[in-house]
C-alpha cells in the first residue's frame, strides 16, 4: 500500500466531490431541497456548516482510498475504479438515500434524484481513485 498515492487519491477525489457536490446538490437539486425548508438548511445558513462537510467528506474519502488499495485486485486503474465505485454507488445509494428517505420527511422524487446523484457521485469518486492510485497488483507483489 502507497501512502503518497493514497493521499494523492483521496485529495483529487474531494477536489471532484466538491466541485460534483456544488453543480448537482448546490445547482441542479437545489430547488428540490428548498421545497424541504424544515429538514434542509438554506444556503446562508448550510454555509458555515462548509468546513465540516469538506473535512468529512475528506477523511469518508480517505478511508474509500485504503479500501480500494487494500482490496486492489491488479488490472487497469479505470477497471478496477469502476468496479470499486460501482459497490461504493450502490452502498451510497441504498445506505444514505434510501435511509434519508425513511427518516426525513422528504418527497419520493427528491429522494430518488438524491439517490442517483449519490450513486454517480461515488462511482466517479471509485474512477478517480482507481486512476490516481494505480496499485500494483497482488500477483506481481506476491512473486517478489
Amino acid at each position: 500500500m502507497n501512502y503518497s498515492r493514497i493521499a494523492l487519491a483521496a485529495v483529487t477525489a474531494t477536489v471532484f466531490d466538491a466541485c460534483y457536490g456544488f453543480l448537482v446538490y448546490g445547482t441542479l437539486l437545489s430547488s428540490h431541497f428548498e421545497r424541504y425548508p424544515a429538514v434542509y438548511r438554506n444556503a446562508e445558513t448550510g454555509a458555515a456548516f462548509l468546513p465540516l462537510m469538506f473535512g468529512g467528506l475528506f477523511i469518508a474519502i480517505i478511508v474509500v482510498s485504503i479500501m480500494y488499495a487494500t482490496g486492489y485486485a491488479g488490472g487497469s486503474g479505470v477497471a478496477e475504479g469502476v468496479r470499486f465505485g460501482l459497490l461504493l454507488g450502490t452502498f451510497a445509494s441504498f445506505a444514505f438515500a434510501g435511509v434519508n428517505y425513511a427518516v426525513l420527511n422528504i418527497g419520493r422524487q427528491l429522494a430518488v434524484m438524491v439517490a442517483a446523484a449519490a450513486f454517480v457521485e461515488w462511482l466517479l469518486i471509485g474512477v478517480i481513485i482507481g486512476l490516481v492510485y494505480k496499485g500494483v497488483p497482488k500477483r506481481a507483489v506476491q512473486s517478489i
